[in-house]
């Protein structure tokens, strides 16, 4: 298998039945991601008894087991319901990738207070060593930044570049907003107005903007606002 490429593996009457996923988009997924389809997770249109040996399952015995044998269907049960099985071999390549961009955002949005200036990525490389900061393969770095950079500042000195936003959420979308919100960064103040809308004042790393507006569109589908209120270094 490739570098990309991971097994999702389920064990139903005595049987293990796999498919080959992309790794990330297959833990979305997994977790529940709505904007995440089988179609985009799945790695050829092919159910394994053992994928890595390329012992194809019978469509006779996933009618059985599964009531369908349409590929997607199936690999749509494996991989909720099943486990993701990476080599440690991809799980260090992985961790090794997200960790490049890790330290790229922090390169570019954080400076040190000392100088003024951005610390350069092999210090921060360093840094995340010494902390014996832990990275997760799976997580988006929106969501794992702002954790690193709390265990950082114990052995580097540091200053986010941070945004405050104004985010206003229609009434039928604030079940799911909180979540997202909370993730990407500090709430600062909410207010619900008199349509139901939620108004949030919403602290975020500067370099985060970006994807706060892809996020509140995407999940508003469009009707959600964010206004930027000022930028600031802490």
């Amino acid at each position: 298998m490739t570098r990309k490429q991971a097994i999702a593996r389920l064990k139903l009457r005595d049987k293990k039945f796999e498919v080959i996923v992309d790794p990330d988009k297959a833990w979305l997924f997994k977790k529940g991601e709505k904007d995440v389809d089988i179609h985009d997770v799945l790695l050829g249109e092919f159910i394994y008894y053992d994928a890595r040996r390329g012992l194809k399952a019978s469509e006779i015995e996933l009618k059985q087991i599964f009531k369908t044998d349409d590929v997607y269907k199936v690999a749509e049960h494996i991989v909720r319901q099943g486990e993701l099985q990476l080599t440690a071999e991809q799980r260090r390549e992985m961790i090794e990738a997200k960790k490049r961009q890790i330290i790229e955002f922090i390169s570019r949005n954080c400076i040190d207070p000392r100088t003024g200036l951005p610390h350069p990525p092999k210090r921060i490389e360093l840094a995340i060593e010494n902390a014996r900061v832990s990275i997760d393969p799976f997580k988006p770095v929106e969501v794992q930044v702002n954790e690193v950079i709390k265990a950082l500042v114990r052995v580097l000195p540091l200053k986010m570049a941070k945004t405050l936003v104004a985010v206003k959420i229609p009434p039928q979308y604030v079940g799911k907003a909180y979540g997202v919100l909370s993730k990407i960064g500090k709430i600062i103040r909410s207010n619900y107005l008199s349509d139901g809308s939620w108004s949030v004042e919403l602290e975020i790393p500067a370099g985060l903007q970006g994807t706060l507006v892809e996020e509140v569109a995407k999940m508003t589908k469009g009707r959600g606002e964010v206004r930027i209120i000022k930028s600031a270094t802490s």
